[in-house]
């Protein structure tokens, strides 16, 4: 995840996360793992007694910790631990213990999701090219008055570079794939959402259906359009650089395991939100600069920098052992609105989300990962109803009511 990814209660986008994505899982939340945790500071998860019975009409409280999956470094937790003036090798150290040092550069390439009709449209500008990938070389498109430019499908199956005056007209077929680029200058794409300009090169791609827009560009001008996105650019600078450090090695893991033979990254909190130029602050590009190459490794490689928006106290286990689960002293800041959380609902919600159940009698909860408050991150609950019972993940009880985290308890009113 990813897992997200500007924080959501920050109106950015919430990992992994804010990621690496991403994010936490309010700004940018990597994708989550369920591997079990490893590691001495994790606890043995054990089955509970928590349990409430429901009367007929009742509310259902449901006081919760935490925003995201909780692996890796939680990006409120990174502030908190800014303004106690640790700097961000301290920060992301603690966040990820065990992992080393290591450099990453580079180039990456990333999936556009916003251009959906398989096709490539850019404006013109000032020193425009256009590359044919089967050999054919870069070419300068001519000032000829156009509008915008296309790279598409023709009807033989060759790709059409064409542009557009008062309508489409063909300027030449290519043996390849293609891309525009302008000298390192912004490209300003097209797409049915709207305009945005991005670095590097924009490609046509072949993919199975159809045609991907893809961006290819330097792996630290990809992070100027990520890091903004993730966590708020205008927080400590320690933390901004943590991010950008957490997010540059996320992008190399990501890399090293692709998505697609087209492309390796994708522009949404299933990697990391990249939104191009138009994302990018001062602030966190002087973060992205300032930690200019700087990965945690592990093993030699990349290490998986899962992160989130909040911890709620404690971290969880992931799916290798430097996402360990431990007390996190850093998240409880005065300005973290999801380190606590309560919502309430009316216990109809729960029987229109599981029907099979019929009038919801009692919540169980089975088991918990056995780290924090209540015994930790919810693993497995049973609701209990007049017709029958469903026994449900966690994460599908999170995911069925939008619940920030699967770190929670219950209370039950009515009468």
């Amino acid at each position: 995840m990813r897992v997200s990814r500007a924080l959501a209660v920050c109106a950015l986008v919430v990992p992994a996360v804010l990621v690496p994505s991403s994010a936490p899982a309010g700004p940018g939340v990597a994708p989550e793992s369920t591997t079990e945790p490893t590691g001495s500071t994790a606890r043995t998860a054990a089955p509970t007694a928590d349990s409430w019975a429901v009367p007929r009409t009742a509310t259902v409280r449901i006081t919760g910790r935490g925003y995201g999956h909780g692996h890796g470094m939680s990006q409120y937790g990174a502030e908190g631990a800014a303004r106690q003036g640790l700097g961000e090798r301290q920060i992301v150290e603690f966040y990820y213990p065990g992992t080393s040092w290591g450099k990453a550069r580079g180039r990456v390439t990333v999936a556009i999701s916003a251009d959906t009709d398989g096709d490539v449209v850019v404006r013109p500008r000032a020193g425009l090219t256009v590359a044919d990938l089967a050999g054919g070389g870069r070419v300068r498109l001519p000032d000829n008055g156009a509008k915008q430019w296309r790279i598409r499908e023709a009807p033989t199956g060759a790709l059409r570079v064409s542009f557009r005056t008062d309508k489409w007209r063909k300027w030449r077929d290519l043996a390849g794939a293609g891309e525009f680029y302008a000298g390192g200058k912004p490209v300003t794409l097209v797409t049915p959402a709207g305009e945005r300009p991005y670095r590097g090169r924009l490609r046509a791609a072949r993919v199975a259906g159809g045609l991907q827009t893809v961006n290819d560009l330097t792996l630290e001008s990809y992070l100027k359009g990520v890091v903004p996105l993730e966590i708020p650019a205008s927080w400590s600078p320690a933390a901004v650089r943590a991010q950008s450090i957490a997010a540059r090695t996320y992008a190399a893991y990501e890399r090293a395991h692709p998505r697609s033979s087209a492309y390796q990254l994708c522009d949404t909190t299933s990697c990391q939100v990249y939104g191009g130029v138009a994302a990018e602050h001062p602030a966190s590009n002087a973060a992205v600069d300032a930690t200019e190459g700087l990965v945690l490794t592990a093993g030699g490689e990349p290490a998986f920098t899962q992160f989130a928006s909040s911890s709620g106290g404690w971290t969880s286990a992931g799916s290798v052992p430097y996402l360990t689960a431990q007390k996190d002293p850093y998240d409880g800041w005065a300005g973290n609105p999801v380190h606590r959380w309560t919502v309430t609902l009316d216990d109809t919600r729960l029987e229109r989300a599981w029907p099979g159940i019929g009038d919801l009698q009692r919540i169980v909860v089975v088991s918990r990962d056995g780290n924090g408050q209540w015994g930790g991150r919810v693993r497995t609950l049973r609701l209990v109803g007049s017709r029958g019972s469903a026994t449900v993940s966690g994460d599908a009880f999170r995911s069925a009511l939008a619940l920030r985290s699967t770190y929670l308890t219950f209370g039950v009113g009515g009468s």
